[in-house]
């Protein structure tokens, strides 16, 4: 069954080469040409993975991941000039999973969507078959074949990048993470975040933890260290 794509950018030369190139690999594409109309197509059928062009009309692509996020760990790679790197780190805080550079190279841009698809299905991947398991951490379940995180029995909504951490911090309760640490666990050693950005998703995991139970206070921060997940009493 093909992976469904949607590619949301208001420049139509590339909404017309890269989804030729998507189609080619095997990719199902849905396009759109402007952020509002991106955002409602996304709702409504929601794909596997988002290309999403931060510079648009009627809605840019800040915008759009801001209502996505509200409700969906979809995955998002951004499209950013060459000259917004303050967007690019922006992006990253707000949730956006990768980002890539125009212009670009349209292999490059299918490997990092591979990449992440990968990341989102560890069913798919040879390499991550061992680690398809169930992790439970007393109130705490993670299941990585169904990418599903769960509080008490009650779900908890966590993109790619937020799973990841969640789970470096989780995997060994009582051990401190610092920032560069997680930084390579949650998005490669090819991509450069700053501290801020950790810092940021971590801030965005706690208050998705907290809506589903108030008293949520499993992961501490250790000033000018890092971060840990609590042990069990």
């Amino acid at each position: 069954m093909s992976q469904n794509i949607a590619l949301v950018d208001d420049d139509r030369n590339i909404l017309t080469s890269v989804s030729m190139s998507l189609e080619a690999e095997g990719f199902a594409v849905k396009t759109y040409n402007d952020g509002e109309e991106g955002l409602k197509g996304i709702t409504t059928n929601v794909p596997d993975l988002v290309v999403l062009d931060i510079k648009m009309p009627k809605m840019d692509g800040m915008e759009v991941l801001t209502k996505l996020r509200e409700d969906s760990a979809v995955p998002v790679i951004f499209l950013t000039s060459k000259d917004d790197e303050v967007d690019e780190v922006i992006g990253l805080r707000m949730g956006a999973d990768d980002y890539i550079t125009k212009p670009f190279s349209q292999r490059l841009l299918i490997e990092r969507i591979r990449a992440l698809l990968r990341r989102q299905s560890l069913r798919d991947s040879k390499e991550e078959v061992a680690s398809e398991e169930r992790m439970t951490r007393g109130s705490l379940t993670l299941d990585d074949s169904r990418h599903l995180c769960a509080w008490n029995m009650k779900p908890v909504n966590l993109t790619v990048t937020e799973y990841l951490l969640v789970k470096a911090l989780a995997q060994r309760p009582g051990h401190v993470k610092n920032r560069d640490q997680l930084i390579d666990l949650a998005y490669g050693e090819n991509i450069y975040v700053d501290d801020r950005t950790i810092d940021s998703h971590i801030k965005r995991v706690r208050k998705k933890f907290k809506s589903v139970d108030p008293e949520f206070d499993q992961i501490e921060t250790l000033y000018g260290i890092g971060y840990r997940y609590k042990e069990e009493a």
